[in-house]
């Protein structure tokens, strides 16, 4: 899903666009490979697919993805991997990723949805076995049934915070105390830097080329 935006310096500029053009589009000049300042290079992509980072807490946008819908006004998902990359989420729902029944992960699956996110965290391999304990003892609490959400006081949210708290891992999990702290120190400056690279996709399927002054 990455849309490859590139980057060059040339004339004193930064141009971006997703093909490098045979000319500068600032001072026209035909371009050389030793013409430039800096070689061409690609943008960083700030988000993944969930399923390929276990044991992470991962973000969405609720309605939509971040590349074509996201606002900093429209609300956001937060979820949890387990160690095989399936989704743990709190919803109007209920519990999703966790079937209460057979107390076992679902296998339902849940296509796309997680496909652009971003990652707040990840742990390592060691923490498989805790993680997906302390992860299933958290979803399968009455706490998280559908009856219970509530969509400004009882949340996904909640639910990851909880989760957080429960697996007792440092600062993560101190942080996970209060909200407002985890949000400045987790969750603003990743939805920061998307948004910068949510800008410049815009800014590039309205026009061929974005060109700043280095």
């Amino acid at each position: 899903m990455d849309p490859g935006i590139l980057c060059f310096h040339h004339c004193d500029h930064k141009v971006f666009c997703t093909i490098i053009p045979e000319q500068c589009p600032v001072c026209t000049q035909k371009l050389d490979r030793y013409d430039y300042n800096l070689l061409p290079f690609r943008v960083p992509y700030p988000f993944v697919k969930a399923s390929q980072h276990p044991r992470a807490i991962v973000m969405k946008p609720t309605h939509g993805d971040f590349l074509n819908d996201y606002y900093n006004s429209k609300d956001l998902h937060i979820g949890v991997t387990n160690s095989l990359g399936n989704v743990v989420e709190f919803s109007e729902e209920g519990i999703r990723g966790v079937d209460t029944l057979t107390k076992k992960w679902s296998t339902r699956n849940m296509g796309a949805e997680w496909d652009q996110c971003l990652l707040l965290e990840q742990f390592d391999e060691l923490w498989n076995e805790i993680w997906d304990s302390v992860l299933l003892k958290v979803s399968l609490s009455p706490l998280w049934e559908a009856n219970r959400y509530n969509e400004d006081r009882h949340n996904c949210f909640t639910f990851v915070l909880a989760f957080l708290r429960a697996l007792d891992c440092g600062e993560l999990s101190e942080k996970a105390q209060d909200p407002k702290q985890f949000c400045k120190q987790y969750v603003v400056p990743r939805t920061s830097a998307a948004g910068k690279y949510i800008s410049l996709y815009r800014q590039l399927k309205r026009q061929c080329f974005f060109i700043q002054n280095q």
